[in-house]
């Protein structure tokens, strides 16, 4: 049986909420995975006004799934890095250090939302960093970069429990490789940008990593894509998000958002283990 999930910030989840929706979907008993925060019950099959609802709950700080009952703890974690388990995208910090910040900045928030092709926008958006100092990546990672709300606790508990866990970006392995060590994940996946005597180039190694390496990753990792976790907010995460057993819009682009299997606009990274059916009291 479908699990119908109800995740919000701690302390916003309202057991009337959870209460009429198990009523008004003939829903089963629910299971609270944290008080006021993370609920879920069984339902007979996946409501027909699932997008009406979850809408309607929305300014309520509360993200409505409907998940598969089988095989819900996952033994691959596949994550995007930029907006996703940072809070930045690097390439937009390293550019506000180039001065031309504003330009980059439009082309990476088209190509994310889908309108640019992403292997075109990578080059051109790299292009205007040329002459810029290796040294300004070091500062951008001490001064810009924040990891996002729950990432730690996402990696280290799905490691607990046996899964691998894989960095696969479109960004750039000068800040993979750090944020990557740093939050716990076994191995890291990006493109690398190149540097001749400590200095931007403004060429990018090819070749480019875009969706169709991050689906090629997932397929290498998974032993069955069913096993799989994939969590992203760019449409170059559409391809793995879409080919995971399950698939997680994070704060996602629009366009992303509604395509994606699952999607989390309120809570934090750790609402993908609620997903997986984990309680509270099991995060590491």
């Amino acid at each position: 049986m479908p699990i119908v999930s109800l995740i919000a910030r701690p302390g916003q989840l309202e057991p009337a909420l959870v209460s009429s929706l198990q009523s008004a979907w003939g829903g089963g008993e629910a299971v609270w995975l944290s008080p006021d925060e993370a609920a879920e019950f069984p339902i007979a099959g996946v409501p027909d006004n699932q997008d009406a609802v979850r809408a309607d709950i929305a300014p309520m700080g509360v993200d409505l799934n409907v998940v598969p009952d089988t095989n819900r703890r996952k033994t691959l974690l596949i994550a995007d890095m930029d907006s996703t388990m940072i809070g930045q995208e690097c390439i937009d910090e390293l550019a506000a250090e180039a001065g031309v910040g504003d330009r980059v900045a439009e082309i990476t928030a088209r190509a994310m939302n889908g309108e640019l092709d992403f292997e075109e926008a990578i080059i051109e958006r790299v292009g205007l960093l040329k002459g810029l100092s290796s040294e300004v990546i070091d500062q951008v990672l001490l001064n810009r970069i924040t990891f996002a709300r729950g990432g730690h606790t996402l990696v280290a508990t799905m490691k607990a429990n046996g899964a691998y866990a894989a960095l696969v970006s479109g960004g750039f392995v000068q800040f993979t490789e750090r944020v990557g060590a740093a939050l716990g994940f076994h191995e890291t996946r990006a493109n690398r940008l190149i540097e001749e005597n400590n200095i931007l180039t403004g060429a990018v190694a090819r070749p480019i990593l875009g969706q169709e390496a991050k689906v090629g990753a997932l397929r290498e990792l998974a032993e069955n894509v069913s096993d799989a976790i994939a969590v992203g907010d760019g449409a170059n995460d559409l391809g793995m998000i879409g080919l995971a057993g399950l698939g997680v819009a994070l704060h996602a682009k629009p366009v992303v958002a509604s395509a994606a299997p699952q999607r989390i606009d309120h809570g934090d990274l750790t609402a993908l283990l609620f997903l997986q059916g984990y309680s509270k009291e099991e995060f590491i």
